[in-house]
């Protein structure tokens, strides 16, 4: 079947025994009307998502991508998908789609309509951009001030920091601000100077001879593709770490990168209008592993 691809869902409950989905899965001409007006991830950006690369027919990082859905959902008050359907969803979709290449497999769960029924659940799938450039030349990137301190997701928990939602409007204007710039990307700090992520990637630095990464919390995203990444440079015996990095050592680590589950692994080679190190023969070593996974 061509891309895109799209898959209507009628979520089941999370504890449902029900083992068959197929009824619960509606394939969409991409062209055609599918939500409503009144659906609120449109109205008001109510609803959560995850996107998974799709690589020569094989999904990447599915029960990653699955469990960080369901924790967004607690989080955000959503029923709880169930873990099950999800996965005979994205089964179905690979099942359908293009067997060569890369593509872009995103799944949402809305909260659906206004005194309507609740909630509302598809997948979309198309091919990815060609990152190939991007991979191979790195990217230049800017700080910029997210506006919260650190610790701000245990003490306001109703901003939802710790749920990948559909409400990106900030990210994508932090993208629109790098541009305006003269750079590619962003790196969010708190405002009391800790490095958090970029608006669509996980930040991994090399620094004093280990692999560092902030340092999953309340307010930052588990990379998926970042949890791969140090599976990959355990295996070569090289030493990585979870924790609170400052802005200081941003600017001084001996190499970055914006790691997500689509670009995949790009050096930052540009930092604040600097020249920053990069080490691109390890970042085509990582990429390589990164495409060529199964699973």
């Amino acid at each position: 079947m061509r891309l895109p691809f799209t898959l209507l869902i009628d979520p089941v409950p999370a504890d449902s025994l029900q083992q068959d989905f197929s009824d619960t899965f509606h394939e969409m001409e991409s062209t055609a009307p599918a939500l409503r007006v009144g659906e609120l991830s449109t109205q008001r950006g109510d609803g959560i998502f995850e996107t998974l690369a799709v690589v020569n027919g094989h999904p990447q990082e599915v029960e990653p991508h699955i469990s960080r859905l369901r924790n967004s959902a607690r989080i955000c008050e959503l029923p709880v998908p169930n873990a099950e359907q999800w996965r005979a969803a994205i089964a179905y979709a690979v099942s359908r789609i293009p067997q060569r290449g890369e593509i872009a497999l995103k799944f949402v769960l809305s909260r659906g309509v206004e005194h309507g029924p609740a909630p509302t659940a598809w997948l979309h799938a198309a091919a990815a951009s060609d990152f190939t450039a991007v991979r191979g030349s790195g990217v230049r990137v800017i700080t910029l001030d997210r506006g919260y301190p650190r610790g701000v997701a245990e003490k306001a928990p109703w901003l939802l920091m710790g749920a990948k939602t559909l409400s990106y409007a900030v990210n994508m204007a932090a993208i629109r601000e790098a541009h305006r710039r003269g750079a590619d990307d962003t790196i969010f700090l708190t405002t009391d100077g800790f490095v958090m992520e970029g608006p669509t990637s996980s930040v991994v630095l090399f620094i004093n001879g280990e692999y560092v990464t902030p340092a999953p919390s309340g307010a930052i995203l588990h990379g998926t593709t970042q949890q791969s990444m140090f599976d990959y440079l355990r295996a070569q015996g090289s030493a990585v770490e979870y924790r609170d990095v400052t802005l200081d050592e941003l600017r001084q680590a001996d190499a970055a990168w914006l790691v997500s589950s689509v670009r995949l692994a790009v050096s930052v080679v540009a930092l604040d209008g600097e020249p920053f190190p990069a080490d691109q023969a390890l970042t085509d070593t990582l990429n390589a592993y990164l495409l060529a996974r199964t699973a």
